[in-house]
């Protein structure tokens, strides 16, 4: 099998049995069981491995049995002269001995056997992705409501600050208006979020087939690197040789090529080896001076036959149908080479841009964290300029929106850092159950 993740599937509901928490591997696991994506994925790999073996059954002999019986009646002068039964059987034998066609056809189906493994292959490593992206997506929704959630609270405060010092005469209506626009712009935010949460919330939903309450969050034990190997081509090398859409796109190609290769052999000979048997018995009534109670005695009649022959056959002309046929099938095959070399590219780009973008996020995680340091400490220099009188409550409004801004962004600058190294995996065919178990490790 090309991708036997089934034992690796196993091993990883064995390791979380004992867990009872809303994690990504329960997730996961319960997507195994309830997408319908996914199952309707393997149904159709199940269906399609059935084509290797009608493809082998016109290879192997085939044998039909028939039998009849007839009830007779013969009449003379509208009086019934005669009445019996009668039976026959026959079993006919064939052995193709020489067809090419059908040997190119057989071909054709072990390509597109393993091209349908190897589709399979990749939806079940897509679903490790969809997991993740959906899973981080709602917890992404969390962090953007808890900031907002924040955000609100803490320009609410302000606000009420603003129209304590307006109400003593120490600031003018222009800072409570200012707080008032600001608080209004949170809120509405707020309720943004909201509607996004339960959109996450409910595509989440969606994979398992039953609503989510609570998930495990993100730690803070995250630590970035680079990719490994730290090299684009190497990745391109690793897609090029383990992608499954790829191989499934070359499989798909061989096929075609069986395909043209066979039409191409319509023009040959067909020989088979036949042999056939046929046994007819009549009990007819013998009216030649034999009687009993007035009716003739039954007198059967068994015959039977046995022919043994090699049989050929030459398609002389069909119309031109043979040659159309032929004509056709190496144009589809011309078609898939075009379609698998459009794959091997858009893999290529694929890799060598989740590399680039997996290289870009470590730089972006790193900076969002001296930001959240950098927000902080703006903050808190801002809130004494405030109370000492050296700033005003917009500088002090926009010093808290910038942390809340910077502590979404980095815990999105995380979420984003993941995503891109399973992307990456993906388009290089080496993402696995395994990964799922680490990204299980670093929630809490």
């Amino acid at each position: 099998m090309l991708y036997n993740v089934h034992t690796n599937f196993l091993l990883v509901l064995v390791s979380c049995s004992c867990l009872n928490a809303e994690n990504i591997l329960d997730i996961y696991n319960e997507a195994l069981e309830n997408d319908p994506t996914y199952k309707a994925a393997e149904y159709s790999y199940l269906a399609d491995k059935q084509i290797l073996v009608q493809g082998r059954a016109a290879l192997l002999p085939s044998l039909t049995l028939s039998g009849s019986t007839n009830w007779n009646e013969y009449y003379q002068n509208d009086e019934l002269q005669q009445e019996y039964n009668s039976f026959s059987k026959s079993a006919r034998l064939t052995q193709p001995l020489f067809r090419l066609d059908t040997w190119f056809n057989f071909k054709r189906s072990k390509s597109l056997t393993n091209a349908a493994e190897a589709d399979f292959g990749y939806q079940q490593q897509n679903l490790l992705l969809r997991t993740a992206e959906l899973y981080f997506g709602v917890l992404r929704a969390i962090d953007n409501l808890n900031a907002a959630i924040s955000e609100e609270k803490a320009i609410k405060k302000q606000l009420d600050q603003a129209q304590q010092r307006y109400e003593v005469g120490l600031s003018a209506i222009t800072g409570v208006q200012e707080a008032q626009l600001a608080y209004d712009l949170s809120r509405a935010s707020k309720i943004n979020n909201e509607g996004n949460l339960f959109s996450a919330r409910e595509a989440l939903n969606a994979l398992i087939g039953r609503e989510i309450f609570s998930l495990d969050e993100l730690g803070d034990n995250l630590s970035v690197s680079s990719p490994y190997p730290n090299s684009k081509e190497d990745w391109v090398k690793t897609a090029l040789e383990n992608n499954y859409q790829l191989k499934a796109s070359f499989l798909r190609k061989d096929a075609a090529k069986s395909n043209a290769r066979s039409a191409a052999s319509n023009h040959l000979p067909k020989i088979d080896i036949v042999g056939s048997g046929s046994e007819s018995e009549t009990n007819q009534f013998n009216y030649e001076g034999f009687e009993i109670n007035g009716q003739g005695i039954p007198v059967p009649s068994v015959t039977g036959r046995r022919n043994y022959a090699i049989q050929m056959s030459i398609p002389i002309f069909q119309g031109g149908a043979v040659s159309s046929r032929r004509k056709q099938a190496y144009s589809q095959y011309n078609e898939a080479d075009e379609n698998s070399l459009f794959t091997e590219r858009r893999v290529i780009q694929e890799v060598r841009s989740q590399f680039s973008n997996v290289v870009t996020l470590v730089a972006n995680v790193e900076a969002q964290q001296q930001a959240v340091i950098s927000a902080t400490s703006a903050l808190e220099a801002t809130q004494v300029g405030y109370k000492v009188g050296t700033r005003n409550i917009v500088d002090l409004l926009q010093a808290e929106k910038n942390l809340y801004s910077a502590e979404k962004n980095l815990a999105n600058a995380k979420y984003d850092y993941i995503l891109a190294n399973l992307r990456l995996a993906l388009a290089a065919g080496t993402i696995s159950p395994s990964d799922i178990v680490e990204i299980n490790n670093l929630l809490k």
